[in-house]
């Protein structure tokens, strides 16, 4: 049987190649994006771009697939966060015949105020396993609401997978904190983007060198650039 690091090896490259062709993943080093909070980051992206990729689409269904054979893991459920986590549940969920459900990033205001859609009757997993699948794991704020919430509606949650992480302090110790326990595990990192990026000419050696710093300290690297934030 093979092991997750062999799993991720063989699907990494490939999925950074697509991301950074359909512009899923953008990296501008000289003139660093604005994020929401107002930080001018060298790195932009947006999972939601490789759904125009029927490619794309299969490798990252395959892969959850096969992480989960790896680990010996069958779920129950496969659960999606909301919004761009919902299509890859989707997939996985067909591919394995699993039942389906999506998780909001707050309860609706309206209706039945269900927070965790596809539970049918009893809004409840009642006891069974969960695989949450999530696009992006950032600082992992959004993804352990999400786990939080399969918990409390009575589902087993040991596994988070992901198409890409930043792999940020925040996110490990964020993780780290959960009881009961939930593992995360991305298809394609950070720094294997970066590597690869750097492989194809997507960017040089100091871009590759100045977004390597960015990671050891993301909210500082404008700054100590001359790039404020900007106040919303």
């Amino acid at each position: 049987m093979k092991k997750v690091d062999e799993i991720k090896k063989e699907v990494a490259n490939q999925l950074a190649d697509i991301a950074l062709e359909l512009g899923a993943i953008k990296l501008q080093v000289s003139d660093p994006f604005t994020w929401a909070s107002g930080y001018r980051m060298p790195i932009y992206n947006d999972n939601r771009k490789l759904l125009a990729s029927p490619k794309a689409r299969l490798l990252i269904a395959t892969a959850f697939e096969k992480i989960c054979v790896a680990l010996d893991f069958d779920p129950e459920n496969i659960a999606g966060t909301a919004t761009a986590g919902i299509p890859h549940a989707t997939t996985l969920a067909d591919k394995l015949n699993k039942s389906l459900s999506y998780v909001r990033s707050s309860s609706k205001d309206h209706g039945l105020n269900q927070k965790i859609e596809g539970l049918g009757a009893s809004r409840s997993y009642e006891g069974k396993s969960v695989l949450l699948i999530e696009d992006l794991i950032s600082t992992g704020g959004s993804s352990i609401k999400a786990v939080k919430a399969i918990v409390e509606a009575d589902g087993v949650c040991p596994y988070t997978l992901a198409i890409f992480t930043y792999g940020l302090e925040a996110s490990k110790t964020a993780f780290e904190s959960l009881d009961p326990k939930c593992e995360y595990i991305s298809i394609l990192d950070y720094d294997t983007m970066v590597q690869r990026a750097l492989e194809i000419k997507y960017i040089n050696e100091d871009e590759a060198l100045a977004l390597n710093q960015w990671r050891e300290d993301p909210f500082s690297w404008g700054i100590n650039r001359g790039f404020e934030r900007v106040s919303k």
